[in-house]
Formats: structure tokens, sequence, C-alpha cells
């Protein structure tokens, strides 16, 4: 039990449950299938882009640039629809798009040297003044949109919306890359220890570039999910939605020095988040409560990340004392 207790994966999953059991106990219509699956749905884009995010943060870096790339990706994705470009000629362009913004950040990073943090506050700005110099501060609505355009994430597969799928499909691929392929190991290594990563020939800066592409990749690709799905682009789209991700990130334990992180831990982690936000609202709490409770939610992770990794230090500490007395006798 005590073993469990000590998993990060389980005590979300714990919370989860506790957590939808009280909401419950206010709204009983909040846990029925149809319900959970729309919560789902909601949450498929903090899942993907907390993914994204992952990979970055594992490799000591950061994206807050992450939704303004998805914004000016769903711009683009809706812009392109006006035009009348096929939506499968769509969704390749914002891929493409989202990777190019990304591999700029990382770039940054690797060439210049520059910390992400920097990097990406400016790309920030960047990304969404150019949304601004796209449509001059106008809207793209629902009328404005194909039926096509709309419809594709929202359509039904055995049971669950194409968007759904479509996350389900990222969690699956980053499973594999994250623990069956040398890229993923590097991302620990680099993350971990740069200096002993460099030793056995893993580029810390060419890692951290990748890093950067497939967070910019997921990106493009929400990006025209969330307009598609909810009918409506603008400048301020996803406004401050980087900082969920983080926080979807910290819950579920990547650790933001760098080197600690699993892909179920940061699922596990956007679905809290996702499932706080959707049910705060459901049994009347205001919004500057969520936003309190939401915060609460990033100490105690982080509070919680921290004396994990302390008993580690003190048993080094210990083992090196042990050794010290044993030599002076």
């Amino acid at each position: 039990m005590r073993g469990i207790l000590k998993s990060r994966e389980a005590i979300l999953a714990l919370a989860i449950l506790v957590l939808l059991a009280l909401v419950a106990m206010r709204f009983p219509a909040f846990i029925l299938p149809g319900n959970l699956v729309n919560v789902l749905t909601d949450t498929s884009p903090l899942i993907i882009l907390a993914l994204g995010q992952m990979v970055v943060i594992l490799t000591k870096c950061i994206d807050l640039s992450i939704a303004a790339n998805l914004a000016l990706c769903g711009m683009v994705a809706g812009l392109l629809n006006m035009a009348g470009v096929p939506i499968v000629v769509i969704l390749l362009a914002v891929i493409v798009l989202g990777a190019l913004l990304g591999a700029f950040n990382g770039l940054l990073v690797w060439k210049l040297g520059i910390p992400s943090i920097v990097v990406t506050l400016g790309t920030m700005t960047i990304y969404r003044g150019i949304i601004f110099v796209l449509t001059a501060g106008k809207w793209i609505n629902a009328h404005q949109m194909s039926p096509e355009f709309k419809d594709f994430p929202r359509a039904i597969l055995l049971g669950l919306p194409v968007m759904t799928w479509i996350m389900i499909a990222i969690v699956l691929v980053f499973t594999v890359l994250i623990y069956r392929t040398p890229l993923g190991r590097a991302f620990f290594a680099v993350g971990g220890n740069p200096h002993a990563a460099v030793y056995t020939g893993i580029s810390v800066g060419r890692t951290q570039f990748a890093a950067f592409v497939i967070a910019g990749t997921l990106a493009g690709l929400t990006g025209y999910l969330w307009v598609a799905r909810y009918a409506v682009a603008y400048v301020d789209i996803a406004g401050g939605f980087e900082l969920d991700v983080v926080a979807a990130c910290v819950i579920g334990g990547v650790a933001i020095a760098g080197g600690a992180g699993s892909v179920a831990g940061a699922v596990m982690g956007a679905l809290f988040l996702g499932i706080v936000k959707n049910a705060l609202p459901v049994v009347g709490i205001s919004p500057f409560a969520q936003m309190a409770i939401s915060g609460i939610a990033i100490l105690v992770a982080i509070a919680f990340n921290a004396r994990s990794s302390r008993p580690k230090g003190r048993i080094i500490l210990k083992q090196a004392e042990h050794r010290v007395v044993e030599g002076s006798a």
C-alpha cells in the first residue's frame, strides 16, 4: 500500500476519483458517461499540449509560446478554410507551420544560447502580433467556416469524438517515443545531466531543438482542433493557456529542473486540471475561487516533488558519512 502511495500516477488517480465523488454528491449528472466523454474531449487540447511541453521541460527548457503557436496556427487554419482549401491540406499546413514555429524557438535556444524562457516570452508576443497583422484584429466566426471544417473533430467514431481519438493516438505514440526510442532516452539524459549526456555522444542543443519542434507540431495540430471545435478564431484565442499546460505538467510530476517525468503523469495531471475546471463551475464555485484552487493544486504538486526528491540526497550523504567513519576506523 505504501508503494502505491509513493507513485505520483496512483496518487493522481486517487485524487481524480475523490474529486469526481465529491462533485457527484453535489451534481450527480456530472459523472454520467456522456458528460465524462465531454469532459475528456474538452481536456484533449490540454493533454496534447502537456505532452509537448513535457518533452521540452525534460530537457531543462520551457515553452511559454505554445498557446500563441496554437492561436496562430488556428487562425491560419480558419483563413485557409475561408479561402476554400481542403481540410487535409489545412491539417498538413498547420502541422508544418507549428513545427516551423517550434523550430524557430529551438534554433534560438540551441545556436544563440538564449534561455528558453526569454526566447519563448518573446516569440509568444511575436506570434500573437502576427495574428493581428493577418486579420487586423477581426474574428472568424462559425458562419464563416465550412461545415466540413467544423464537423471533423466533432464526428463520433466508436462512441468518442475524433478529437478524443486523436488525443489517444498521440498519447500512444508518445509512450513509444519516450520509452522505446533513443530520442526519448536523450530527453531524460539531457535534462538529468547534460554534461554526462555530452560524454555519451548526445547533442544537448540538438535534443532541445527536437523537443521544441515536437511541441510546436502538437501546437499546430491543436490549433486546428481548437478552432474547429469551438468554431471561432481571434487574436487572444487560448490566452493564458500556456500556464495551464505548465501546471498540468507540474501536477503530473514533470520536474521543472528537467530529467524527470512520465507520459502517464502528464496525462493525468492534465485530466485532473481539466476535471477541476469543468467541475467547479457546475457546483457553483466562482471563477476567482477556481483560480485559487488551481494555484493551490500547483503549489501542493511542487511541494510533493521537492519532498520526493529530498530523501535521495539524505541517503547519499548518510552513505558517504558511513564510508568515512569506516575508513577512519
